[in-house]
């Protein structure tokens, strides 16, 4: 793990293989396959990712796994552009990059949903470890029009907390990034006319500190007083900070729980077809319990032509013991349905 500290580092593992084996790190059977694969992409499945790779080895020795993580946008990026055997993204391929996929797969390029992650509102307030927000609330924070921990939208959400009058400190992600665009989608669909900069990838709003990749995200939380970040659960939990219940569209505050994101998903629709397992969240439809900022991170592989490593790779990580190997770590579980589907899905490959 500390070797994703640093954004855009390869985790290289190397392992054995052949034959089925037990794992000890999995206690399952792993099917193994020789050979090297690479991918690259989003940040905020690469823990999840690292445990894979580290699983994997332990069963399979002739196999080189690697993934860097250099955000989702690169990571598309270099699969479209042929030089990664698959992308880790949090977001789907957009319109213009659907052709450029299938045109260098030679097929259709499909998506497969391997990690559920929380998206935290993290924060460091002194003297404050409980916090709630609604959507405007949090769109006008990252909007600037909110300057100050103490104002009079933040108490009405917290009518309990001593707030203090310190300034407020945004900090957003300064690349391409599939956690940006899933938390503007998630602004742009509940905050009304509070959020008037649309959606997407790259951050629109003026203002705020702007840094690349999760890892300087929560560093940058960490040190400064007064400072709110969004950024992939695990990161958050891994730093030790506190973290916002969020409004929902029942009206309820949800606090950042791994079940609380499931239930989330768990209402989430298939918007893709032949395989392609892309999910639309209908932010407006929570359930009182469910944690509704949450993102679906997808690794993006052809739907023919991929290697058997790359196969066998993700028929681990889609399995219940990937599955629990990332809950470990903090991420929530697919649904049970849903992760039928996807083993389905590589098994088609």
């Amino acid at each position: 793990m500390r070797a994703l500290r640093f954004a855009g580092v390869a985790l290289l593992m190397l392992a054995a293989a052949g034959c089925d084996s037990a794992s000890p790190a999995t206690a399952a059977p792993i099917s193994c396959a020789a050979g090297e694969v690479a991918g690259q992409g989003s940040s905020a499945q690469a823990n999840a990712v690292s445990a894979w790779i580290k699983n994997y080895q332990v069963s399979c020795a002739d196999s080189t796994v690697s993934y860097a993580s250099v955000g989702s946008g690169a990571g598309v990026t270099a699969f479209v552009g042929g030089t990664g055997d698959f992308a880790g993204s949090d977001s789907p391929l957009s319109a213009a990059d659907q052709p450029r996929a299938a045109a260098r797969c030679g097929s259709a390029a499909i998506h497969l949903p391997m990690v559920v992650g929380p998206i935290a509102l993290a924060y460091n307030i002194a003297g404050v470890d409980n916090l709630q927000l609604r959507p405007d609330t949090i769109a006008r924070i990252f909007n600037g029009r909110i300057p100050a921990w103490n104002d009079p939208e933040i108490r009405r959400d917290n009518p309990d907390v001593a707030l203090p009058s310190t300034p407020i400190r945004t900090v957003h992600r300064s690349d391409n990034s599939g956690t940006t665009d899933n938390f503007t989608k998630f602004l742009a669909a509940t905050a009304g006319g509070n959020w008037s900069y649309g959606s997407g990838s790259s951050w629109k709003a003026p203002g705020g500190i702007a840094q690349k990749g999760s890892n300087r995200v929560v560093s940058t939380i960490e040190r400064s007083d007064g400072a709110i970040g969004y950024v992939e659960a695990s990161y958050a939990r891994f730093h030790n900070l506190p973290t916002a219940s969020v409004g929902n569209a029942a009206g309820s505050f949800a606090p950042l729980t791994d079940e609380a994101a499931a239930r989330m998903i768990s209402g989430a629709q298939l918007a893709g077809t032949g395989g392609d397992l892309r999910l639309q969240i209908d932010y407006r439809a929570a359930a009182a319990d469910a944690y509704p900022l949450v993102l679906v991170t997808y690794e993006i592989v052809c739907k023919t032509g991929t290697s058997p490593l790359t196969k066998s790779f993700f028929a681990y990580a889609s399995s219940t013991a990937g599955q629990e190997a990332a809950t470990r770590l903090g991420y929530a579980p697919l649904p049970e349905a849903l992760r039928e589907k996807v083993a389905g899905a590589v098994a088609a490959l």
